[in-house]
């Protein structure tokens, strides 16, 4: 007799918990429902894509960037012949190019 209570007792604690664990899974899902939703609801108010990216690349192209500076043209020209490259293959001895 005093087994059969003993194990009802461990049977309806073990019940609890098994509730409490299936009402935490419960609640954690409908809160991540909820976040969806308002992920959703936010996707739905925004602009198109296409539009917004069309626009910051207009403002991005029509504008100088300020960390360059700006030249018209080389300021030495001498400069250039180390960037241009050889003019004739025959004239360049370099083992590099």
């Amino acid at each position: 007799m005093q087994i059969e209570k003993l194990e009802s007792i461990k049977s309806v604690a073990a019940d609890t918990r098994g509730k409490h664990r299936v009402l935490a899974e419960l609640k954690r899902l409908e809160q991540e429902t909820r976040h969806l939703e308002e992920e959703l609801d936010q996707l739905e108010k925004m602009e198109a894509v296409s539009a917004v990216c069309k626009e910051i690349l207009s403002n991005v192209e029509t504008r100088p960037d300020p960390l360059l500076p700006t030249t018209h043209g080389p300021t030495n020209p001498s400069w250039d012949q180390w960037f241009e490259g050889p003019q004739d293959e025959a004239g360049c001895r370099c083992w590099i190019l």
